[in-house]
């Protein structure tokens, strides 16, 4: 099986997953990870990651499957960061969804979908493993079964949903609401890419949060 992975932000932290997942099948499989859709090719599968890049048909046609992952229940939540938003929102559960690419973003036929419990004491990193492992368990059980898999259309009795891009002040915290009022923010944002932050006294600062054991 010949499969090409297009991820194209090289810092994104799902890379050490697909880096290990691609090690893990590369005596069954050939496997490149790309990260421009200038650099794909053809083959069996393109498996879009942290794709920030719209793949048009004509590059979808040089490949048997196209398919996404999305970490949304769809058609809710099509957009950006649909964990992100899910979980600040008061959320306790990810659906992740592996569906067809389209021209209209996430509006593709879904092949897959599972549900991961996110506890209330997770950070952004608990998070990202847990869905993380789970893109990869996907991937697998799409490139291992797809002879038995039927996909289907999104629910047209749902009402789509649409999540704009996260910015900066997205992670704004306010100084003078309490700790546990913004708890699931603070929780979701990653120190080094999207960092909580807020301003006093006329200064910014960057808050970093990490579990410690109990005494």
């Amino acid at each position: 099986m010949k499969i090409t992975i297009l991820c194209t932000d090289s810092a994104h932290p799902v890379n050490r997953y697909l880096d290990k997942w691609i090690s893990d099948v590369k005596h069954r499989h050939s496997v490149e990870l790309v990260r421009s859709r200038s650099e794909l090719s053809n083959g069996d599968f393109l498996f879009l990651v942290s794709c920030s890049e719209i793949i048009k048909l004509e590059h979808r046609e040089n490949y048997s499957y196209t398919l996404v992952l999305h970490a949304s229940d769809l058609p809710k939540g099509r957009g950006w960061s649909p964990h992100i938003w899910e979980i600040i929102n008061g959320g306790d559960t990810i659906t992740l969804s592996l569906l067809e690419a389209d021209d209209s973003v996430d509006t593709g036929h879904v092949w897959l979908k599972c549900k991961i419990p996110v506890s209330k004491t997770s950070l952004w990193y608990d998070v990202n493993n847990q869905l993380f492992e789970a893109e990869v368990t996907l991937m697998n059980k799409a490139v291992e079964t797809y002879r038995d898999i039927q996909p289907y259309a999104q629910d047209s009795n749902s009402e789509p949903t649409y999540l704009r891009k996260r910015t900066s002040s997205d992670s704004q915290l306010d100084p003078y609401q309490s700790v546990a009022d913004q708890f699931d923010l603070i929780r979701m944002c990653d120190p080094d890419r999207y960092p909580a932050w807020f301003e006093l006294r006329g200064q910014k600062y960057k808050l970093n949060l990490e579990k410690v054991d109990n005494d």
